[in-house]
């Protein structure tokens, strides 16, 4: 995975959560948001992103993208299971549809 394709789909991540605030109504500006990121030579990616919203409050999220996919190791705006489990990067991983064909 490219590098410039994994930064895009954080921002647009970022801007996705956004939208999905109930009231529609998302006026984070860029200068708000910070992308810190790792690469390893086995090509693991550990970093955070945030954001600041328009009341001030800060959103963050701690992340790994290696073999196992992405993982959100720890997150003030990923809400917890059912359960009231929290990220931890335990909790599995996302899985493309491009891998499920693979295995066909």
């Amino acid at each position: 995975m490219s590098l410039f394709i994994f930064q895009l789909a954080l921002v647009l991540a970022m801007v996705a959560m956004a939208y999905a605030r109930p009231d529609n109504v998302v006026n984070v500006a860029l200068e708000d948001i910070l992308l810190n990121q790792d690469i390893a030579d086995d090509s693991t990616v550990t970093g955070t992103y945030s954001w600041t919203d328009p009341d001030g409050n800060e959103h963050f999220v701690k992340y790994v993208a290696d073999d196992d996919g992405y993982r959100v190791l720890e997150s003030n705006v990923v809400p917890a299971t059912d359960a009231g489990v929290r990220a931890n990067g335990e909790q599995g991983s996302f899985v493309s549809l491009e891998d499920l064909d693979d295995d066909k």
